[in-house]
């Protein structure tokens, strides 16, 4: 468990979480899914002393879920935000996609406290924990970089939710990428070579995946839009400034998402059209191999038909008893398959190109 402490353009890291709440500034909590699972106790007490209140026990029940969705609900006392990262799994093949994963990390949003409940492997904590620290100023320092810290809990839990979605923003290209190189791998097979068609399967699958999950994150976001929307006027200029920046900012994590799933809804349709080209590339050649053997049954059977009349078993057939027979009948043959041959080439039906 991680305790912070953020006032103004100040950041600090507590070695212990307070009794009460500083008298400025608000603190984040951050702590492992499975430290949180182990410390419900501490972490419920330390929230009644901050806040006067505790999680919802089916809102506890939603954090240390793994496997649930991006939602949000809210009480009296809080919001709770559930919000599923990406987690970058190993490729499965050289013309395989990206196999995609996402985790759950929950976000408590007190009027001055927020508690987050990441996953093991979650590098969201650390990476704004580091950022934070970076970003903070000296006092008596220059006061523009107090615009760079969240003023308060929404604000940061908008933050790590814009960061999460940006990784979604980073995948595109790769997906991109990827399914280009399964396109070609599709028409580079000829006719019937291709053999990783699990690759497509998986694929796709994984595409569905990403939109269902993005689907979740853009209702989640809004909702917690429209419980912004449903407070009560604010009276006091900064407070008024502070929910305008934090509709800005929802605003533009919801667009994120909105990206994000319309390319996705772009790369479902590629992967689509790719299958169904490559059937009809195959369809095409399957067509043309048919025309080919048309056109030589269309040349071979008139000569099919003289041997034939000339190989009966009969005295009286003309030419049958002339020296000369076979040669005239091999010039009649040959130049009849001659002469259909240059009219199906005429008519292009010998050629690729038509």
């Amino acid at each position: 468990m991680r305790v912070f402490h953020v006032h103004g353009d100040q950041f600090a890291e507590l070695s212990a979480p307070p009794e009460l709440v500083p008298a400025a500034g608000y603190l984040w909590i951050g702590v492992t899914r499975t430290e949180f699972e182990a410390k419900i106790a501490t972490v419920q007490a330390a929230l009644q002393r901050w806040t006067g209140g505790q999680l919802v026990d089916l809102h506890v029940s939603d954090l240390l879920n793994s496997q649930l969705p991006s939602n949000f609900d809210y009480t009296s006392l809080y919001d709770l935000l559930v919000f599923r990262r990406l987690v970058a799994g190993a490729d499965s093949g050289s013309s395989a996609m990206t196999q995609i994963d996402t985790n759950p990390v929950g976000f408590a949003v007190f009027d001055r406290v927020l508690l987050t409940v990441h996953p093991a492997d979650c590098l969201v904590r650390e990476f704004f924990a580091g950022r934070l620290q970076q970003q903070q100023q000296p006092s008596g320092g220059d006061a523009r970089g107090a615009t760079r810290m969240p003023p308060n809990p929404a604000d940061l839990a908008l933050r790590m939710v814009n960061f999460m979605v940006d990784s979604y923003l980073e995948l595109r290209r790769r997906l991109t990428k990827e399914l280009d190189q399964l396109q070609r791998d599709l028409f580079g097979a000829g006719g019937g070579g291709y053999a990783a068609w699990q690759s497509v399967l998986d694929s796709r699958n994984n595409l569905h995946l990403l939109e269902d999950t993005c689907e979740d994150q853009r209702a989640a976001i809004t909702e917690w839009i429209d419980a912004q929307d449903e407070l009560p006027p604010a009276t006091e200029p900064e407070t008024m400034r502070e929910r305008e920046l934090l509709r800005v900012r929802s605003r533009d994590v919801q667009e994120h998402i909105e990206r994000v799933l319309t390319h996705v809804r772009r790369l479902e349709a590629m992967a689509e059209n790719a299958v169904q080209m490559h059937f009809s590339a195959q369809g095409h050649r399957t067509n043309e191999i048919m025309r080919t053997l048309t056109v030589l049954t269309a040349i071979f059977l008139p000569l099919n038909l003289l041997t034939g009349f000339f190989g009966m078993n009969f005295e009286g057939l003309p030419l049958i008893h002339s020296p000369r027979g076979f040669w005239i009948i091999f010039s009649v043959m040959l130049a009849l398959g001659i002469g259909l041959s240059w009219f199906f080439w005429r008519k292009r039906l010998l050629t690729r190109d038509r």
